[in-house]
């Protein structure tokens, strides 16, 4: 993390003046107090990265104020000048907090080399920072891939070669099919583990303030940059920049990209020096971006540099055989994030889970369990536990995504839902009649009433079709 704001103290209009014309120089914001009293006031009214201070000043001397300063803000970083090189100012000064201690007269270099000590320190505790979250997000939380299917295992591959090296990967899926979990998985398993993941959905700010999110922004480019900010390149340098739903960025923004994939260095929004990063870029998006370039909406360059190894997550229709692997995850996360007793799905519920087709894919799995959840008392979880789902997978807007069996059993529970208050009778003779009756109707019309090639498409002897006409009370048209 950068310094922004420092705030400098000196009795000495010429030592404030020297000091604030450095800093300001090298894009610091600079504020100064002529004595102490009036430097706590503006310790405590505004925050500071850094204040440098005199140690004799009318009003509180400079140990005094860096006392009564670090008992306001613990966290600002202080140091101290004074013309008497004495070990007692010294020892003082580092017992009561103070980061460094100059004595005058001094370079001002001695200011740049402190400055540039405390920035490495601050970047290496942020980074620090990140990376614990990151363990943590990734063994405490347990952000896993789930899926033993064969596109699945093939993308596993695909991770384990492109995560060992700096290449770009330009990861397309539907929403909600994983594309960050991937990303996080080829920057775990590659060598900037140690360093930052940073990721930004391109889609989600608006055009006018994504220049400034990604690139940061100088004191004084826009109305409110009040001071300057490090942009996401910079927060991820040494490490990786997952740029999530790319087809969304501004066509004008995408050339910027290209240089920084192809010159290694960004330029802050309003500033006008070049600055070097390190950063590995994985994107993302759901949409054709081949189609997008054709239609001028995503450039070509821009689009075949990101492009040098795709992976295409499947949704989860085309990968059902991970259901059941993936229900189970999501039930135990979900029981142990909301601290219940480990839920389990019964043979119904899981069956209507993997007929419905996800329109949502993994994200929406994930929720209607956690819903489920919530909602059950329960420790196994039938399928009237997914009461919203099987009328939504029931309705005649959806039927065609069902297999006829799961077709089946959606209407018979509709019909049937409460066999307790049934009384006995024959419901296995009565069903097949209402099954039988529709099925040969529609075969004889397909035949146009061909009696031979109806009963040889059903696969029974026509004596037997004759006879279940005549029962069922079918009428044959014939053309």
């Amino acid at each position: 993390m950068a310094l922004n704001r420092i705030l400098v103290a000196d009795d000495e209009e010429s030592m404030r003046w020297v000091l604030s014309k450095a800093l300001k120089r090298k894009g610091f914001t600079v504020d100064l107090a002529r004595d102490g009293d009036e430097a706590l006031e503006m310790i405590q009214t505004a925050h500071y990265d850094l204040a440098i201070l005199d140690i004799k000043m009318p009003g509180l001397s400079g140990l005094d104020l860096l006392e009564r300063a670090r008992e306001v803000k613990n966290d600002l970083l202080v140091v101290i000048m004074t013309a008497e090189a004495s070990m007692k100012n010294a020892v003082e000064a580092m017992k009561r907090g103070a980061y460094d201690y100059i004595t005058k007269p001094f370079d001002l270099d001695v200011i740049d080399a402190i400055i540039e000590k405390i920035e490495k320190a601050r970047e290496m505790t942020s980074q620090v920072s990140l990376l614990k979250e990151e363990l943590k997000d990734r063994y405490q939380l347990e952000k896993t891939i789930i899926g033993n299917s064969p596109a699945m295992r093939d993308i596993y591959k695909t991770i384990g070669k492109v995560a060992p090296s700096d290449i770009t990967v330009l990861i397309q899926g539907e929403s909600g099919t994983g594309k960050e979990l991937i990303a996080r998985a080829i920057h775990f398993n590659s060598k900037r583990i140690g360093k930052p993941f940073i990721a930004i959905n391109c889609a989600a700010i608006p055009k006018e303030l994504l220049e400034s999110e990604l690139f940061g922004f100088e004191k004084g480019a826009f109305t409110g940059a009040v001071e300057r900010k490090l942009g996401k390149f910079e927060q991820a340098n040494g490490g990786t920049i997952f740029l999530d739903e790319i087809g969304d960025m501004p066509i004008d923004l995408q050339a910027k990209i290209l240089r920084v994939l192809q010159e290694k260095e960004i330029t802050r929004t309003g500033g006008n020096q070049s600055i070097a990063v390190d950063t590995r870029i994985v994107a993302a998006t759901n949409q054709d971006l081949e189609e997008k370039v054709r239609e001028r909406a995503f450039r070509e360059d821009l689009f075949y540099r990101l492009n040098v190894v795709p992976i295409t997550l499947i949704p989860l229709r085309d990968r059902k055989e991970d259901i059941p692997l993936l229900v189970d995850y999501f039930l135990r996360k979900s029981c142990a994030e909301m601290e219940v007793p480990t839920k389990k799905c019964s043979e119904d519920a899981l069956r209507l889970l993997s007929s419905h087709s996800w329109p949502g894919n993994v994200r929406e799995l994930e929720n209607t369990l956690k819903r489920a959840v919530i909602l059950s008392s329960d420790p196994l979880l039938t399928s009237d536990d997914f009461a919203a789902l099987r009328s939504h997978v029931g309705s005649l807007s959806r039927t065609d995504e069902l297999s006829l069996e799961a077709q089946v059993e959606v209407k018979l529970r509709s019909c049937f839902g409460n066999l307790d208050k049934m009384e006995s009778g024959d419901l296995y003779s009565m069903v097949l009649e209402q099954m039988e009756r529709p099925l040969i109707r529609f075969v004889l019309e397909k035949t146009r009433g061909n009696q031979v090639k109806a009963a040889d498409i059903l696969g029974i002897n026509r004596n037997t079709l004759r006879k279940k006409i005549q029962d069922l009370g079918i009428e044959v048209k014939k053309d």
